[in-house]
């Protein structure tokens, strides 16, 4: 196998300098919140593989129901058909959301169901009778929504997407609601939302299709987390100017946060969420736009010009579905319980991890099944190339840890079945290795 660096391979490695320079790993096999290499070294897969596989790699259930599913119907596609595993999962996806949508729009990443809940939001003003056409969309300066054009235009303009700057369509940005280091040095008890003074003043002076937001966490751009009462004031404007509110629940959805989805932790319900990581436990692509029934009342008609035409080859696949609908069942039966059981031993572990780091680190911070911190290092131009972050993640790897950290903004998402001696030894390597950092180099 060659695979020393990303120029020997011939396979284009995302999301890495494509110099000899760089290392990749072979991974072979997975088992748990475990992967090994090629090299038969065991490691601990500290952020679930991207934040997907919530259940641990391979897990026997959701093996069982792959291999059920493979012996009657792989995938059809479902423009004109429709199929059992389709209906089941859209089904659970319903009812784990309490009944507040109607329908589910099967894509297969997180990106495009972005781009799925922006044409529905645009298409929808279209089809209301008496409304005028709105297209531009309320976003937020630390949000990351995905790579694809669409949903890289109602992303933050940063790092991910500054190059491409020629091909956004009309936004307007707004700093992102900040918690840990508010701008207006207020604390959540005692704010009254200063952070949306500016979009409050801009939706109500002119027509917007949407509001697109990542529900009490910024993920990609930080892991920054911030109070419910911004929702419940993005809601109340949202509403008074019938605008719709889209909630990006990628990263936060499948009991991430300790609910089934970040709406449900924060009592704010959007008109349009969508999910993806998680919600098939991380073994096949798949993601849903939920749509509630005003909307989905719009697109009711025998009017060609009033349907959706969007659709992928593989909406709805069969044995993804059928993995979806195992991992909400399994979600409902324990998954939850252990996010909750994990919250508390991470906030145990973040207490005497503050305590030995001292100042060396800041705005450590737990919430679910998220654990995060920043390294007190002197601030690239673009944060998330952050040098600090790769020489951790570099670092670490002599202990086997598989982290990917954010600029300086280190974080673990593990798996919820995460056993409590791999959560030992994550955080016996991140003080090992960041006390190493702050001894003076000797002569």
């Amino acid at each position: 196998m060659r695979n020393e660096n990303p120029v020997n391979t011939y396979t284009w490695v995302p999301l890495t300098i494509q110099d000899e320079s760089e290392t990749l790993l072979t991974i072979v096999s997975a088992e748990k919140e475990f992967v090994t290499d090629s090299d038969e070294n065991v490691w601990i897969d500290a952020i679930s593989s991207w934040w997907t596989m919530i259940f641990g790699h391979r897990h026997p259930r959701l093996l069982l129901a792959l291999q059920n599913q493979l012996q009657s119907l792989d995938h059809v596609m479902l423009a004109g058909n429709i199929h059992e595993p389709a209906e089941n999962l859209s089904k659970a996806i319903l009812d784990l959301t309490e009944s507040n949508f109607e329908k589910v729009f099967y894509s297969d990443n997180g990106s495009n169901a972005i781009e799925i809940s922006l044409k529905l939001a645009i298409q929808y003003y279209q089809n209301l009778p008496n409304s005028k056409p709105r297209s531009e969309f309320l976003v937020f300066s630390n949000s990351y929504h995905g790579d694809s054009i669409g949903a890289m235009n109602v992303s933050g303009q940063n790092y991910f997407n500054r190059i491409f700057s020629e091909l956004r369509f009309p936004t307007k940005e707004f700093p992102a609601p900040n918690c840990m280091n508010c701008p207006w040095g207020k604390k959540p008890d005692h704010c009254s939302t200063e952070c949306l003074s500016d979009l409050e003043l801009a939706i109500k002076q002119k027509d917007f299709a949407g509001i697109v937001i990542e529900p009490l966490v910024f993920g990609a751009n930080g892991m920054l987390f911030y109070d419910k009462k911004v929702l419940v004031k993005l809601r109340e404007l949202a509403t008074y100017t019938g605008t719709l509110l889209i909630f990006d629940e990628v990263f936060t959805g499948m009991g991430k946060l300790g609910e089934p989805f970040a709406f449900q932790k924060a009592g704010v319900v959007p008109d349009l969420l969508v999910f993806a990581k998680g919600l098939t436990g991380g073994m096949l692509p798949l993601a849903c736009t939920l749509v509630p029934k005003f909307i989905y009342e719009t697109f009711r008609s025998k009017d060609p010009y009033k349907a959706f035409f969007h659709a992928h080859t593989m909406t709805g696949n069969a044995l993804a579905c059928s993995l979806g609908y195992e991992a909400i069942t399994m979600l409902n039966e324990f998954g939850l319980t252990q996010v909750k059981e994990l919250e508390k031993k991470l906030k145990q572990y973040a207490e005497s991890f503050q305590k030995k780091m001292g100042n060396s680190i800041e705005n450590v911070r737990v919430m679910g099944g998220i654990f995060a911190f920043e390294w007190k290092e002197p601030v690239a131009n673009d944060e998330y190339l952050n040098p600090i972050g790769k020489q951790i993640r570099n670092s670490l790897r002599k202990f086997l840890i598989l982290l990917r950290p954010l600029g300086r903004t280190i974080y673990i998402t593990p798996p919820y079945t995460i056993s409590d001696a791999s959560l030992e030894k994550i955080f016996f390597a991140l003080e090992t290795t960041l006390l190493g950092f702050l001894e003076p180099e000797k002569d």
